[in-house]
């Protein structure tokens, strides 16, 4: 949806469990040397400022990142990598950007790896452009990711991960999130896909990692954090999910020590809580 504008949400708590994810795949790819395809369809910026007017507006990175940061001490190696990171992003220890999915995958990207990034928002398309776009082995392309897609799968070295973060303000989102994972098996069924959906108030997104299940009867994960309450008239995300197909073998341990870790962190009320569920081969 071409009004949604991710700057406003950058480093908030749906990120930060997004982004644990990500890196933990992308660092078990990397203990191979094949090289790996990275498709981002729902691509954004790349990084966002959070000095900026949209960050500010909600200043939702403030329950996010900024509480991750402020509880380094002590915090379970997956989630140290991840404050490594976002560190090296703002290029020391100033809180001052946030570094999207594209340059998370980008700072662990070897020569023999591939990205390819899809984002349809004109502006957001122009700034990851030209931040990525003249980078080797990198493609950015102004085009639907959940199309795009298609033309990228099966990547030459059958190794490959792919990122589906829809911004969900359409319906349709959740149901082309379905159809989309379900052709994409079909094309690459060894490829690990990672699904990240918004805990709100709709049908839909209830009822998503259901549906997502049913997809395949090969291994999968599923992860989700509550941590907020919805507003008086039961609106807003009190949290966040990802699934992934096809998730490495050590993912199910790490997160069984994280998102505990992770939800006293990031938790504004008493309630809420995580859910861990997995399905091996």
């Amino acid at each position: 949806m071409l009004a949604y504008r991710h700057a406003f949400h950058a480093g908030n708590h749906g990120d930060v469990l997004k982004h644990l994810v990500l890196l933990a795949v992308l660092r078990h790819l990397n203990l191979k040397d094949k090289g790996w395809r990275y498709v981002d369809t729902h691509a954004g910026a790349g990084g966002y400022s959070l000095q900026g007017t949209f960050a500010r507006k909600k200043a939702e990175y403030v329950q996010g990142i900024s509480l991750v940061r402020a509880h380094a001490s002590g915090a379970p190696p997956l989630v140290a990598d991840y404050l490594e990171r976002v560190r090296e992003f703002n290029g020391g220890d100033a809180l001052r950007q946030y570094p999207g999915s594209p340059a998370l995958a980008h700072a662990m990207q070897r020569p023999q790896d591939q990205l390819s990034l899809f984002e349809l928002h004109p502006t957001d398309h122009r700034v990851l452009s030209s931040y990525l776009g003249k980078q080797a082995g990198c493609e950015v392309r102004m085009s639907d990711g959940f199309e795009g897609l298609k033309s990228r799968l099966p990547p030459p070295t059958r190794r490959g991960l792919v990122l589906m973060d829809p911004s969900y303000e359409l319906d349709r989102d959740y149901a082309l999130v379905v159809a989309t994972v379900r052709e994409s098996l079909q094309r690459f069924a060894d490829g690990t896909y990672v699904v990240w959906y918004p805990q709100v108030s709709k049908v839909q997104a209830a009822q998503l990692p259901k549906r997502l299940r049913n997809l395949t009867t090969g291994a999968w994960l599923h992860a989700r954090l509550t941590v907020a309450r919805p507003d008086a008239r039961g609106f807003g995300m009190s949290g966040s999910g990802v699934f992934v197909f096809n998730p490495p073998h050590t993912l199910h341990a790490q997160l069984k020590t994280v998102l505990p870790w992770l939800h006293g962190v990031l938790k504004q009320f008493d309630d809420g809580g995580f859910l861990l569920e997995h399905k091996a081969d």
